[in-house]
């Protein structure tokens, strides 16, 4: 009989196959354990390292989750809506909302880590800020939390020379936050231009995102012009691609 692909695959890789099927099938829901090292062994007839290389592969996709001294469970994911264009409306920031908020709907975002502080601007941040190399920029840095796990780090980048002496260099910047603060400041945000890309984490990233084995991050640069053209912000977000879901709605 001739091997087919499937045929050549690991051991390891045909049984988390298997629970893979398994799980998007319905046998095995969210929060739901899977079968253990020794169930595997004694239902594939393998070795222990290979029934943990397949419960591995799911960890590290992101589909299944280890608890300590418990097992390895089908992770629940509820993912964070990011809705892309929505968020950024003037609408939104304008009366006093957060633009987290058109995320998040009914759940809680906290922001559990945040501080502010005056920097010399960075090189890379002063050429899209059109700011002098030594130019002082307000730098607010926050870890935003959804139903307890942090999803979400942020760094917001803005010259102090326009918001020196305003709520933005507080840690509490007021209702409809940074936004509505600028336009007080007659620095409105009229345009938003946002690049995305993704990578695996750095350590640093990924013990404060408290994140799993194999999952990357997606990274979104923000800039924010007010009139003619000026950029007021820079804000550099780095998100648990696990938890969240890019949306984008436009008409054609």
């Amino acid at each position: 009989m001739v091997n087919t692909d499937e045929d050549r695959r690991p051991k390891y890789q045909r049984i988390a196959d298997s629970l893979r099927d398994a799980i998007q099938s319905g046998e095995y829901g969210p929060g739901d354990r899977l079968p253990g090292e020794n169930d595997l062994m004694a239902a594939h007839s393998v070795a222990r390292m290979t029934a943990r290389q397949a419960l591995s592969v799911l960890r590290d996709e992101g589909i299944a989750e280890a608890r300590k001294g418990a097992g390895v469970f089908v992770r629940s994911f509820r993912p964070l809506r990011r809705r892309g264009i929505q968020r950024l409306a003037q609408e939104q920031w304008g009366n006093g909302r957060s633009i987290w908020s058109a995320d998040t709907g009914d759940r809680a975002l906290e922001v559990d880590q945040v501080s502010v502080s005056e920097e010399p601007v960075p090189a890379r941040i002063g050429a899209v800020l059109e700011l002098d190399e030594g130019e002082a920029v307000c730098v607010r840095r926050r870890r935003f939390v959804l139903d307890g796990k942090p999803v979400l780090l942020a760094t917001s980048y803005l010259p102090m020379s326009v918001v020196a002496g305003s709520a933005i260099t507080q840690e509490d910047t007021g209702p409809g936050g940074t936004y509505a603060r600028l336009a007080e400041l007659g620095r409105k945000p009229v345009h938003f231009r946002e690049e995305m890309r993704s990578r695996m984490p750095s350590k640093d990233e990924a013990a404060r995102l408290s994140m799993a084995s194999g999952t990357p991050v997606v990274l979104i640069c923000r800039t924010a012009f007010a009139g003619e053209g000026q950029p007021v912000e820079v804000n550099e977000m780095t998100l648990d691609a696990a938890s969240y879901v890019l949306e984008y709605d436009f008409d054609a």
